[in-house]
Parts: structure tokens; sequence; C-alpha cells
């Protein structure tokens, strides 16, 4: 298993990437703090962006309307968490 600050570090760093967020670093991103609205204040939008991002670096399954999605995409700490419950590594 990949150590949870790593794989946060990871997704931080993902984020950042598939978003092209040029004026944040992975420091900047509070792994408890909220993506959506408050917090980096992400949409829609780059929720479906990082999703496929996620889909195809970690090989992990998500379902687009699912509840337990949207707690999963409430922060970086609870993307890694799923990453981490579904035993995927990165590519």
């Amino acid at each position: 298993m990949v150590e949870q600050g790593m794989l946060e570090q990871e997704v931080k760093e993902l984020i950042i990437e598939v978003l092209q967020l040029e004026d944040i670093t992975p420091a900047d991103i509070d792994a408890g703090e909220p993506l959506f609205v408050e917090g980096l204040g992400l949409d829609s939008i780059d929720a479906l962006e990082l999703g496929v991002a996620l889909q195809k670096r970690y090989g992990i399954s998500l379902s687009a309307d699912s509840a337990e999605t949207r707690q999963h995409f409430a922060s970086v700490r609870a993307l890694a968490a799923l990453i981490e419950s579904q035993g995927k590594k990165g590519a």
C-alpha cells in the first residue's frame, strides 16, 4: 500500500496537472479542504476531468451520479482513501 501522505501528494499533483491550475502548488492544497465550491472552488466540469484522470491513473471505478462518489470527491484526503481502499497504484 502507498503511504497516505504520499498518495495525497500524488492526488494534489494530479489535480494541478489535469485542471491546469498554474498558480497553485501541492503545498497550497490542504488535504482536508473541500475541493468544490469552497476550498479550491472546482466545478462539475473539473470533477468530470478529474474523475477520468483518476480512472486512467489508478484504475478505480466511479459512478457519476452516486452520492458515494460525491463523498469521495469531498477532499484530497477522501480521494486518497478511495484509491487506497480499492488497492490501486499509480501508473
